[in-house]
């Protein structure tokens, strides 16, 4: 059963990340460590005693509809209703509405415990809270009076509708349209897909976010705008009215997160309602609603990051237990009368390690990214700019080296366990069903790694990636300082690949301002990984100089230094990829694809 590691990432958000020195320096105002650590103790109570134990429940059930309704799995609305009482869905909410105004990176460390607890579930609530970023930046003083305080708290859900069967990844394919009504709203018409929790038992009322076009919108993405389409109307004293001319049409048959109810939503065809046509309200300004969505967007990209930490760390712990019990052979030195436990055997303890060490890195990059966003918003002048390029340059890392991660660690999560990880009863193949989603919604990795690329390399000509490989080095001059005897090897193995990842950077910059963007695009993944690889390496190393007397820090400069030893060399290869492959893979494509 899962346990939430609530002391490790108590370690990773004040020593690594950095909220310990924001406490200290009074950034957050009274927040105190105390109670951070009273928020990760019952955040992870809630993961490990709530969560946890219905996940399979949600995953063997999942949803059902009849009738334009979804029923969730057993136990599924109790335990919502049990979660919004707790006030985590007010975490990070503007206080104005309820909320709490506590740091994204507290939000986060809590939403990985929850993750771990159940993927499906959890996906819920981070697009309610992206929901509400999005209304708070954009939708007028009337949309936040009237839906602001309601999605803080949980007691309605929020929605990100996007993506239709002609347009996934490129927007500019969106065909689902709005017209103007006298009276202020729009009407909406159109389909979408791959909707989480568009519809469900879980509250009174749903609240879409729906990109669509207007009549005489511009061509492609500069064209889109952003409406509020609520399921149920709401009056002018605050209760719900008449139902709206949305439904779910379908649910998705996934491979894994079975609990969270996938949608195919239809807006406008006179099901319900007076008339065709779904009442809208614009958020933002017309054919500017992607910038609006993009707030919700980044948000979720973080969120599905710590997706892929979740599903690691929960894949991690199930894979040690079952290591620690299941018997084969004997091991080298193994002096007992019966067979081993397998973790004596050392490819087993290599898996295991290997799943640690990812896990670790994922974990550290992902708080570190949400550090910045904070630090962003609560600063001012040239220090909020630095903040927040340094935020866009660990988001598309965060999601998709964490994702990707997650992938791994599960996939070696079933690979421990042998053929009863290929037995459903087990758990360990639902983490890897589980984790697959996560490189792919919110942005498929590899467009994370053309962000990285071709949007984030450039920010401020490049010295904003330059200040955080100077700070990575910084790291590796700690551990070379530190003359530790745990960590021998450490600080020449990172500066290995510090030096891969400052190479990549600049062969990737020179290529883009020769034109030569194909190049670039080409060695694009590998090079985000490149950068994970290397930037985690750092981080895991940082949290161990800065163990401190918490009884971790041997531990975790063991775990470094198998990172460093045994991880980090990969860096060597992805520079040659990166600075060689493009060519080689042009030359394929028109000769081996057939």
């Amino acid at each position: 059963m899962y346990r939430a590691p609530v002391d490790e990432i108590a370690h990773v958000l004040k020593h690594v990340a950095g909220l310990g020195k924001a406490i200290e320096d009074g950034r957050f105002g009274d927040l105190s460590e105390d109670l951070v650590d009273a928020i990760l103790a019952e955040a992870g109570r809630f993961a490990s005693e709530e969560i946890a134990p219905i996940n399979e429940i949600g995953d063997r059930e999942g949803a059902t509809l009849k009738d334009a309704e979804v029923t969730t799995a057993t136990g599924w609305k109790k335990l919502y209703r049990d979660w919004i009482g707790g006030g985590w869905n007010a975490l990070t909410g503007p206080e104005e509405f309820g909320g709490q105004g506590l740091p994204t990176l507290l939000s986060v460390a809590a939403f990985e415990m929850w993750n771990s607890g159940s993927l499906a579930f959890a996906i819920g609530p981070t697009l309610t809270i992206g929901a509400v970023e999005a209304l708070e930046k954009h939708a007028s003083e009337e949309l936040q009076q009237t839906y602001l305080e309601k999605l803080v708290s949980g007691e309605w859900t929020g929605t990100m509708n996007l993506t239709e069967p002609q347009a996934g990844s490129d927007l500019a394919a969106l065909k689902s349209r709005a017209e103007r009504r006298d009276d202020g709203t729009y009407r909406i018409f159109g389909q979408k897909i791959f909707i989480t929790y568009g519809e469900h038992d879980l509250t009174d009322n749903i609240v879409h976010l729906v990109l669509a076009r207007l009549p005489d919108a511009p061509a492609g993405t500069r064209g889109i705008s952003l409406f509020l389409v609520p399921k149920f109307m709401v009056d002018d004293d605050g209760s719900l009215g008449a139902r709206n001319d949305v439904f779910c049409a379908s649910l998705e048959h996934k491979l894994g997160i079975h609990g969270s109810p996938t949608c195919v939503m239809i807006y406008g065809d006179g099901k319900f309602g007076d008339e065709p046509g779904a009442i809208g309200y614009l958020v933002g300004e017309e054919n500017k609603g992607l910038a609006c969505m993009f707030t919700m967007m980044n948000n979720a990209r973080l969120h599905v990051g710590m997706q892929g930490v979740a599903v690691a760390e929960a894949a991690y712990q199930k894979a040690l237990a079952y290591a620690r019990e299941r018997t084969q052979g004997k091991a080298a030195g193994h002096e007992g009368a019966g067979m081993s436990p397998i973790i004596e055997h050392p490819d087993v303890r290599r898996m295991l390690l290997t799943m640690k060490s990812l896990t670790a890195a994922s974990r550290a990059i992902s708080y570190c990214c949400a550090h910045a966003i904070d630090l962003a918003r609560v600063s001012e002048g040239d220090e909020k700019t630095r903040w927040a390029e340094r935020a866009g340059i660990w988001t598309p890392i965060a999601k998709a080296f964490s994702t990707d991660a997650g992938m791994d660690v599960a996939s070696l999560g079933v690979q421990v366990h042998g053929g009863m990880g290929f037995i459903e009863e087990t758990g360990a193949a639902r983490f890897f069903r589980d984790a697959r989603i996560a490189p792919i919604y919110e942005g498929t990795n590899g467009i994370q790694a053309i962000d990285l690329v071709t949007r984030k390399l450039p920010l401020s000509d490049g010295a904003a990636v330059a200040g955080l490989i100077a700070e990575l080095r910084e790291d590796a001059e700690s551990v070379r300082a530190s003359n530790s005897a745990e960590l021998d090897g450490v600080a020449d193995a990172l500066t290995a690949a510090l030096d891969d990842l400052e190479a990549a950077t600049e062969w990737l910059g020179n290529a883009l301002k020769d034109g030569r963007k194909d190049a670039a695009l080409a060695g694009a993944t590998p090079y985000l990984r490149l950068f994970g690889l290397a930037a985690g390496g750092a981080l895991m190393a940082r949290g161990a100089v800065r163990g401190g007397n918490d009884g971790g820090g041997t531990s975790r400069a063991a775990l470094a230094r198998f990172a460093a030893l045994n991880l980090l060399p990969e860096t060597a290869a992805l520079r040659r990829v990166v600075t060689g492959g493009g060519d080689r893979l042009a030359e394929a494509a028109s000769t081996a694809l057939d």
